[in-house]
């Protein structure tokens, strides 16, 4: 249970340097000393151990402070210490000063050998806004922008109550009104880490330091932590600590036929929630908060843990407890591994080079080790000796259980909830079973809420907490905003292959980032080759960057009309299945996918500056298609865009078999490396290039049919035989109109067609362009 002086100091870590931005808004006093002045006369603050955070978080106000020597201004103090000697790193040109309308520079400027200078627009953290995107225009932080700033925060915080049930709601406020304003305003040091992550990651460590001191019987934080602060940055004192989820593809795609979009967006969710749920009441029993949350997303998480006999204890438990629940609930299906590596203050800023990434891979070699032996010999016995006495097959799942409609529990529940996790707002958190419930670790249960309802449930003594899509509420039991994708146009395949152009099929697209893994460790190298910029401020901003991208800017990109070749409409036909911190899985009518996947690489590339590349493969299929069967092929299909030399690449259509109708007769096949391409010569040349050149032929000439395209595709694909060359030029010169202004423009379509089939990489786009035409362009949507 997280105690009173443990939430003080947390509140006191949050709002250290809210006094920057009162400086910054016109005051003209040091930012200790207005920040205090503030929250006591403005923001009505009185608890005088979080005001001492924000007056004495400076050394020069501490010395002489007439406080105790415990108090939590000490933590406060060490704990801004560390996190800025992770914020901050010289740049290169050591301009010395400070200029308070400095704009927050991106993350992106030193990632990956970029050399950037971008930076973001005043703004705060409004998804309704559109994307910030970096930007090399000039911008100027002004008092007035700032002024708002504090007027959004004074308003909140005297509506909030300072105790551990408004700790959420006290982050929520600093992420929306800080997330675009610079921590640092230093001319000679990098300005890309905000103010947000830097209370937040002050936060996180100052309560690992708290437990720490405690456990080893500490009362004298003035010695240890200022007087002595130096000795201690070598101290292990923190935990880097993970948990990955094992299984969960397999979990997913296993839906009944029936409904099938909607249960897989639902056991989706339900994944997503159960990640966040587990994180919660983990960090509730190790009595911290979110602010120690790194990282969540795609079954994985990141957290800041103090390193305690107790905090060990407690995560070997929950660990246990977790696999325990899981393995009655799911048999072997899903598996949770965890592992830490111990860290020190220098650790955690890459001192000396290279001991941040052993974090990381220490972390790594301690969840691979879990995962090769899952389960001990007592929960082995257990799992032989189960009994399913009265208990049948789920026609979903598979797994035996006493069932309801022929659904294991589980899978019933979920699919009554189907609709609310596409449509509805609210996830409450219950101890106790209510009908439709869904099952949860540690004894909770998950019920979808309108508002209404919400309110009435959160005066029960049965409710635990609440979750909410991408909507930021203060106030008592104030719910945990999730960024979540969640768009949504239709909730059947069947719908939206209806709403494809040309062809009725559906699109499924599953990609992700190229060499994530490998930019978390060794993304920030300075110009030495050396990881100078490498620090845990630094990583976790880049994620949280990341999860905005794909958990909420992509509702913008695929909200934005569509006006290009491939889909011309207001609202894409797609529905987001899942998309993480770093994966995204889509399906939807064929042609909106493909422009969603479009939109949203090119979306990325400004969002990153480049830095980071996307890679991702995209089936067709008849929308009774059986769904695992679609997700292993277009697994198949990413994995082979990222075999590419270099990966930042799209591979289309199935990976088995895709006929022409003549090849169809002659049981010839296509290979799947026949549409493999880098985004730059899909853009370029298959889709401005040469799908428009189609395009624009045959919108205006009626004279040649799709068996036409049909007959150059058979023949392209067998060009090596000298034969189907002469074929080839003289089916191009056999279809020359009479008519003698439609042969001019058949002469230049056809000399195109020609030169395009002279070499190999020029008539495998052509055969991928005439692919795409034709599905764009059957009437009726017949099949292909």
């Amino acid at each position: 249970m997280i105690t009173d002086r443990q939430i003080k100091l947390i509140i006191g870590s949050l709002l250290h340097d809210i006094g920057k931005v009162v400086y910054r808004s016109g005051d003209g006093r040091n930012h200790s000393q207005s920040g205090y002045e503030y929250l006591k006369t403005e923001a009505l603050v009185e608890d005088t151990e979080i005001l001492n955070c924000i007056r004495y978080h400076h050394a020069a106000y501490l010395k002489n402070a007439i406080i105790s020597d415990n108090d939590c201004a000490y933590v406060t103090y060490y704990a801004d210490n560390v996190a800025a000697f992770s914020d901050r790193r010289d740049a290169s040109e050591q301009e010395m000063g400070f200029d308070k309308k400095m704009p927050l520079a991106s993350v992106f400027n030193i990632l990956n050998g970029n050399r950037g200078d971008e930076h973001y627009a005043m703004q705060v953290l409004n998804p309704e806004s559109g994307i910030n995107y970096p930007t090399n225009e000039p911008i100027a932080m002004d008092e007035q922008f700032y002024q708002t700033v504090v007027r959004n925060i004074t308003d909140n915080i005297k509506g909030i109550e300072l105790n551990e049930e408004y700790l959420n709601s006290l982050l929520s406020v600093l992420e929306a009104n800080l997330s675009y304003i610079p921590s640092s305003t230093s001319k000679k040091e990098l300005a890309d880490i905000s103010l947000y992550d830097h209370v937040k990651m002050t936060a996180a460590i100052a309560s690992c330091v708290e437990q720490y001191l405690e456990e080893n019987g500490e009362q004298n934080h003035r010695m240890r932590l200022l007087e002595d602060a130096k000795k201690s940055y070598e101290e292990k004192m923190f935990l880097l600590y993970s948990m990955d989820i094992s299984g969960i593809q397999n979990f997913i795609y296993t839906i009944g036929e029936k409904g099938a979009l909607k249960g897989l967006r639902a056991r989706s969710f339900y994944l997503e929630i159960m990640m966040e749920h587990i994180v919660d009441e983990l960090l509730e029993k190790l009595s911290l908060c979110r602010a120690n949350l790194i990282y969540t997303g795609g079954g994985h998480c990141y957290l800041l843990v103090p390193n305690t006999m107790h905090a060990k204890g407690v995560l070997e438990k929950n660990e246990r407890e977790l696999n325990g629940w899981l393995l009655e609930t799911f048999d072997t299906a899903l598996y949770v591994a965890g592992g830490y590596a111990e860290a020190s203050a220098n650790a955690l800023r890459n001192v000396p080079e290279g001991s941040y990434s052993d974090l990381y891979q220490k972390i790594s070699e301690h969840i691979s080790r879990k995962k090769t032996h899952r389960y001990n010999a007592d929960m082995i016995i257990k799992l032989n000796s189960r009994r399913h006495e009265g208990e049948r097959e789920c026609k979903v799942c598979r797994r035996a259980a006493k069932l309801i409609d022929d659904k294991c529990p589980i899978c019933y529940a979920l699919e009554k909830m189907s609709s609310s996790i596409l449509y509805d707002d609210f996830f409450t958190i219950m101890c106790v079973s209510e009908k439709d419930s869904v099952p949860l670790p540690f004894g909770r249960y998950l019920v979808a809420d309108t508002e209404q309802s919400l309110r009435k449930r959160m005066e029960q003594d049965t409710y635990v907490r609440c979750y909410t899509k991408n909507r930021i509420y203060t106030g008592k039991h104030v719910t945990t905003k999730l960024w979540v994708g969640a768009y949504t146009t239709g909730d059947t395949f069947e719908k939206l292959a209806e709403q494809s152009s040309g062809v009725k099929r559906i699109g499924i697209l599953r990609a992700d980032v190229d060499n994530l893994g490998t930019t978390f460790v060794h993304g920030f190298q300075g110009k030495n080759g050396k990881n100078t910029y490498t620090t845990i401020s630094r990583t976790a901003t880049l994620s949280r960057q990341l999860s905005l991208f794909f958990k909420c800017y992509i509702n913008n990109i695929l909200r934005e009309e569509s006006t290009g070749i491939i889909s011309k409409t207001e609202e894409r036909k797609v529905v987001i299945v899942y998309s993480g911190g770093d994966d995204v899985f889509l399906a939807g009518a064929w042609n909106d996918v493909l422009a969603a996947f479009i939109d949203l690489r090119n979306a990325f590339h400004k969002f990153t500056q480049g830095t980071l590349t996307i890679s991702g493969g995209i089936g067709v299929y008849p929308p009774k298609y059986p769904l695992n069967v679609m997700a292993k092929e277009v697994a198949a299909l990413e994995d082979y865009a990222k075999s590419l030399d270099g990966k930042n690449a799209i591979t289309l259509f199935e990976t088995n078999t895709y006929k022409t109708e003549d090849s169809a007769k002659n049981g010839k096949i296509a290979s799947v490396g026949d549409h493999r391409y880098s985004w730059s010569e899909f853009e370029k040349n298959v889709i401005n290039e040469k799908l428009i050149t189609l395009n624009e032929y045959f919108k205006q000439s009626e004279d040649h049919g799709m068996a036409f395209l049909y007959h150059l595709v058979e023949l392209l694909r067998n060009t090596e035989e000298k034969i189907n060359t002469a074929r080839y030029v003289y089916l191009l010169s056999r279809m020359e109109p009479q008519d003698d202004k439609k042969r001019i423009q058949y002469a230049a379509f056809s000399r195109k067609m020609y030169e395009w089939s002279k070499n190999n990489k020029d008539r495998k786009e052509l055969i991928t362009a005439i692919y795409l035409y034709v599905y764009l362009n059957r009437e009726g949507g017949e099949e292909v």
